[in-house]
């Protein structure tokens, strides 16, 4: 009997330590994951025991009626274990909004005192990622079809993480193996490359390494990089695993890892290992000492939850069941954007009748978690979205989720119109504040063109300082240009100019020759673009 109880003991051992390699619970208390583990492994030993104490014809009967005909230790066992899951169920209600509706809302701290045009700087297109995930992940594509000596072994993931790499704006994402068969074929010398899009001029690269990166997603045994990182830190619970590059083109694997309240309650990110998948190298940083060439720490789905939790129960649980006074929650989608060398989350806020209006919008930073809210009521971004694809219904161009630019001194919306290809075709700008204000453009046009066919040329968008000249009309002719109606003037010194008539529509229609006019502008060109007829 005594050596019946060691063979259970050995096997239950062995069965589980085989779980566990390919399962992979955190060892930690707080984890969902390690309760159902640890409950799986009592299951095991009981139908370990089962089987190995009783004889082969016995066994079902006594499988059904143990409770019966044993001792009462099952019985006992099964009540602890109930006891606990019990006590479970008791702590998280307790750490439910109903009891902590305070803790959920403060998860995350928001400056709602914050001003659009102090901290959103007019918008340089030079430095605006115009490019999303879709498309950039189109043009890595490209890249790696063109290499067959790579297509054939390996693939490229999905990641496309936005990093401000060296103020260049870009997407980047690492290789897999192909499948478990090339992983042992190139195993030896890992993946050498990853892929960098650039999110602004769309040139995208494969950038090889001259070691490869053993520690993947894709690789199979002691090198696939979860098993990695479990072996090295049991008790760590992991959150959305990124793909980085430091500002010397380096590679790492960014983890951040998590911490809940009761059993996966309130998440919370407490730091995050930076993993270096060629040496296998790694270090586990508190938030504050993370690295500052690191910008994904905090997910984006986590960035929404909280804000939304911060919307909802800042006034009371039961004010957001009943009153809902000030109860905001977050629109339906977000976006990137970079600034000051870290990329920010931007989403809208709406009230809780998700009426298609904001009442203003968050920037929240990736890395710190630092977070504002600007008070700049106007359209829903899906609102936005859909009055660009309706100025081109016809064409059936869908509109990238929008970016939000300081425009003008405006906020305004920036979307790219693209076909069933995934081509970018036109961009649109839509007014925030009234998103039946919207102007599309031809995408080879180019970005600037498209923004002062939207303003109207009311602004040249560059920091010279304004010329004002007298001048007398020779001759003025209309046009109409993407739906916008321009003026072209040559005055009797035989210079051209063109003025659109968003500038003065009071006073353009009835210029006439031989009017004497004051106008503004900023560039002396061919034809020079006026900015303001002075009254």
């Amino acid at each position: 009997m005594k050596n019946k109880k060691i063979i259970t003991i050995l096997l239950t051992i062995v069965v589980i330590a085989i779980a566990y390699y390919f399962w992979l619970p955190p060892i930690n208390l707080s984890s969902y994951d390690f309760w159902i583990f640890l409950l799986f492994s009592i299951l095991i030993y009981f139908v370990i025991n089962i089987f190995n104490t009783f004889s082969f014809n016995d066994r079902i009967i006594n499988f059904v009626s143990i409770n019966k005909n044993k001792d009462r230790k099952y019985l006992v066992t099964s009540i602890i274990i109930g006891s606990v899951f019990a006590l479970i169920l008791v702590i998280n209600i307790f750490n439910t909004p109903l009891f902590d509706a305070k803790g959920y809302a403060n998860r995350i701290k928001i400056d709602d005192k914050a001003d659009f045009n102090k901290d959103i700087k007019e918008v340089d297109f030079n430095s605006l990622p115009l490019l999303d995930k879709d498309s950039s992940s189109k043009l890595g594509d490209r890249v790696m079809g063109q290499m067959p000596e790579l297509v054939s072994q390996f693939e490229v993931s999905d990641l496309y993480t936005q990093i401000n790499y060296n103020d260049d704006i870009v997407r980047v994402t690492s290789l897999e193996y192909a499948s478990p068969i090339k992983w042992f074929t190139n195993r030896k010398s890992g993946v050498k490359g990853y892929i960098v899009v650039n999110s602004v001029d769309g040139k995208a690269e494969l950038k090889k390494l001259d070691k490869g990166m053993k520690y993947m997603p894709s690789a199979l045994l002691n090198e696939n990089l979860y098993r990695k990182l479990r072996f090295s830190y049991p008790t760590e619970i992991f959150g959305k695993i990124e793909f980085e590059i430091d500002n010397e083109g380096n590679p790492y694997w960014v983890v951040p890892t998590i911490k809940y309240s009761g059993v996966g309650m309130k998440k919370e990110i407490k730091g995050a290992i930076i993993l270096d998948p060629i040496t296998g190298k790694s270090k586990n940083y508190k938030v504050k000492d993370i690295p500052k060439w690191i910008d994904h720490v905090y997910s984006a789905d986590l960035i929404m939850e909280q804000i939304d939790d911060w919307g909802t129960y800042k006034n009371g649980f039961l004010n957001s069941i009943f009153g809902q006074k000030n109860v905001v929650l977050t629109t339906s989608g977000y976006n990137y954007t970079v600034m000051n060398d870290d990329v920010y989350l931007y989403t809208g806020i709406t009230s809780v009748s998700k009426d298609q209006a904001t009442v203003g919008f968050v920037l929240s930073n990736l890395r710190t978690k630092e977070t504002k809210f600007y008070k700049v009521p106007g359209a829903e971004e899906k609102s936005a979205m859909a009055s660009a694809e309706g100025q081109v219904q016809q064409m059936n161009y869908t509109s990238t989720f929008p970016l939000l630019i300081n425009l003008n001194g405006k906020p305004t919306y920036l979307v790219s119109l693209k076909d069933n290809a995934g081509l970018v075709k036109m961009y649109g700008f839509v007014d925030v504040k009234d998103y039946q204000k919207v102007v599309v453009t031809d995408a080879s046009k180019g970005i600037e063109v498209a923004a002062k066919n939207y303003l109207g040329d009311d602004k040249i968008i560059d920091d010279k300082k304004s010329i004002t000249k007298e001048i007398t009309i020779d001759n003025i002719s209309s046009v109409i240009i993407d739906g916008n109606t321009y003026y072209y003037i040559m005055d009797k010194e035989g210079k051209k100019y063109r003025v659109s008539i968003k500038v003065n529509s009071d006073k353009l229609p009835f210029i006439k020759k031989d009017d004497k006019i004051k106008i503004e502008y900023k560039l002396e060109k061919d034809v020079t673009e006026i900015t303001k007829i002075v009254d």
